[in-house]
């Protein structure tokens, strides 16, 4: 069946015609920032048809039916950004679909706050119908079973008086019935895909106060049963403990994460009174990052980390070979994913990309031996030469070697070019080998950019994560230097014409960066970034989790030292800041606050706010102005430096 299979799919690639010529962009910033066709993809149950949300014009979004045969994709569905925008869709029975609506807005307090809807329509964006059952509810609820067997019903754990509960709906008439009734200290619910709510997770309080705690406690039930029991304790500040994600139903377990030797693994435990515990995936060196499931009974198939490259490790025997024959038909685009199944298994949609190749989309049909390519995740860029990325290592001032990846303008080795060190976000995040759009669009303008995984990054084990990234930023910013010096050395980057450039932690980052070595870069350009530590916790402590998050960053002389608007004189190199005014992750205050200490010490500086813009800036056209102005400035200030 392999061998099969891996002749009709590279007969298949080479019917497809010859390789279109190396396209040269006129408008880069707008090919590079227009964000994705496709963000969120379903196949249909009879897997005739996919649904997917991909965006409009600006901050816009619509969602699409299409043919997996081929053919057009029809708008069943469009919002404009403002407020609210799709963020993904799926099929809840033949020819029904729900999708998710989130949006922001400013309350009358100042604060920024989320909404989100759950709409139910048919495959021709016919019969709407909104699937909430409250007016003026911040939320709507989430999905936590689509009951694959029983058509156009899920369940839907959704807010309400009493706590939190679980909703039998019917997408089709809207009718609902309760499933599981209200728990006020019920944080979530998780069921085995087959409609029973088999495990609760509470959140533990602090007494009167009503805030979070850090423990999280799960509890089971066996199947029919009422009597919910303990399972186990998670712990969110030190990250011990089990923590439940998915059930078997075949197998009458969970599977879930818990660290071994300070990394994250993956454990199943037996849901009866036994709780009998197996190892099943775990890394010597990495955090084991995810589960992979599949088809809306998420099914269980395997597990994903990420060494130098991403790697998935199958358990499912045929997906094994299905991954194997792939990879040797798709060898042009390395990086393969299961993105989801129809309800008989007979056909499966597929992503596949590279460093070089944004991806596309595929479905591969299993009785007709057929694979079928029917989306580009960046059309614009299909044909555009990218530049590969590279996993290296650099030595920290203390002798640890830093992991990140390395781009170099297509073409061009280390030559002392114009260079930025991009530092990523969280700070409990990573960069990973494949397709970065702000990278890639640097590197096509001529520089080269690196992406360090300093330590208080995530993925590398609790010792690598160390306390944090705010509580141990002096570790953070000296492995970040350090990359940039690196670089140097190498006879990659020009000193002259050295940036650094982050969004989220990462501008935080590069803030910081240059209030602690002055004269490293030339200029310095921060995306939504954190700057002052002291408001960051006052403006949490206003949430249920600000105590935790107060915690989190801790006490001491490090927060004084590690806020960026608290040492704006520090700073020589001229500074960009780009700040959305609907930002809910770091609040806009944030950059104004920076702004106005630069302006107070005399430096350079600009700060470009961005109306009705939230975190991520989603809007093609915002994002294509921040690559322009961007791009611009650098040269700017590299042609003073020189």
């Amino acid at each position: 069946m392999i061998k099969a299979f891996q002749s009709i799919v590279c007969a298949a690639v080479l019917l497809s015609g010859t390789p279109a010529l190396a396209q040269q962009l006129d408008n880069p910033a707008a090919a590079f920032g227009r964000r994705t066709a496709v963000h969120s993809i379903a196949l249909s149950p009879s897997g005739d048809h996919v649904v997917f949300v991909g965006a409009a014009a600006g901050r816009g979004s619509s969602a699409y039916v299409a043919s997996v045969e081929g053919g057009e994709a029809r708008v069943i569905a469009s919002t404009t950004g403002d407020p609210g925008n799709l963020r993904w869709c799926r099929y809840s029975g033949i020819d029904r679909i729900v999708c998710a609506i989130s949006a922001l807005n400013e309350s009358y307090m100042g604060d920024v706050l989320g909404v989100s809807r759950l709409v139910a329509m048919d495959e021709e964006g016919e019969n709407a119908l909104s699937l909430s059952q409250h007016r003026g509810g911040r939320f709507d609820g989430q999905i936590i079973d689509w009951l694959p067997g029983e058509n156009n019903e899920v369940l839907i754990s959704r807010w309400g008086r009493g706590g939190l509960r679980v909703v039998r709906a019917d997408t089709v008439t809207g009718d609902s019935s309760q499933a599981e009734r209200p728990n006020e200290r019920a944080g979530g619910f998780i069921t085995d895909g087959r409609g029973n709510v088999r495990i609760m997770l509470m959140r533990e309080r602090r007494g009167a106060t009503g805030m979070s705690a850090n423990d999280i406690n799960a509890f089971f039930r066996e199947p029919g049963g009422i009597r919910w029991e303990n399972l186990s304790t998670y712990n969110s500040e030190d990250r011990s403990g089990f923590y439940p994600s998915v059930i078997d139903p075949d197998l009458d377990v969970v599977y879930g994460f818990e660290r071994v030797d300070g990394r994250h693994a993956v454990f199943r435990v037996q849901l009866n009174d036994t709780l009998d515990r197996e190892l099943l995936y775990s890394h010597d060196s990495v955090d084991v990052g995810n589960l992979i499931t599949i088809g809306r009974d998420r099914r269980v198939i395997g597990v994903g980390y990420a060494e130098d490259r991403p790697v998935v490790e199958y358990f499912d025997a045929e997906f094994v070979a299905l991954a194997n024959s792939l990879s040797g038909a798709l060898s042009n685009v390395p990086m393969i994913r299961f993105v989801d199944i129809n309800d008989d298994e007979t056909r499966v949609l597929i992503w596949a990309g590279s460093d070089t190749d944004p991806g596309r989309y595929y479905v591969f049909d299993r009785n007709a031996m057929t694979l079928n390519h029917i989306l580009d995740e960046r059309p614009v860029l299909a044909d555009v030469p990218l530049s590969p990325v590279r996993p290296i290592q650099y030595p920290a001032s203390d002798g640890t070697m830093i992991p990140g990846y390395l781009t170099l303008p297509v073409g061009r080795e280390g030559e002392r070019l114009p260079t930025i060190v991009m530092p990523h976000g969280g700070p409990e995040a990573r960069d990973v080998w494949g397709f970065d759009w702000m990278a890639q669009f640097f590197a096509y303008q001529g520089y080269a950019v690196l992406q360090p995984n300093f330590r208080g990054s995530a993925g590398y084990g609790s010792g690598w994560l160390a306390e944090n990234g705010f509580r141990n930023w002096e570790t953070a910013i000296r492995d970040i230097n350090d990359g940039a010096r690196w670089l140097i050395s190498e006879g990659i980057a020009d000193p002259d014409r050295l940036a650094g450039v982050g969004w989220s932690y990462g501008g935080y980052a590069v803030l910081q960066s240059a209030t602690y070595e002055p004269n490293l870069f030339k200029a310095i350009v921060a995306i939504a970034p954190v700057t002052d530590l002291p408001a960051l916790r006052r403006e949490g402590l206003r949430y249920r989790d600000g105590r935790n998050f107060s915690e989190y960053l801790g006490n001491g002389p490090h927060i004084e030292a590690g806020s960026p608007a608290r040492n704006a004189d520090r700073i020589v190199a001229p500074v960009l800041l780009f700040h959305g005014d609907l930002d809910v992750n770091v609040n806009i205050e944030q950059s104004r606050r920076m702004q106005d200490r630069l302006e107070d010490a005399g430096r350079e500086s600009e700060l470009i706010i961005f109306e009705g813009l939230e975190h991520s800036l989603v809007d093609s056209e915002i994002r294509a102005q921040m690559l322009e102005h961007t791009d611009r400035f650098l040269r700017t200030a590299f042609a003073r430096s020189n």
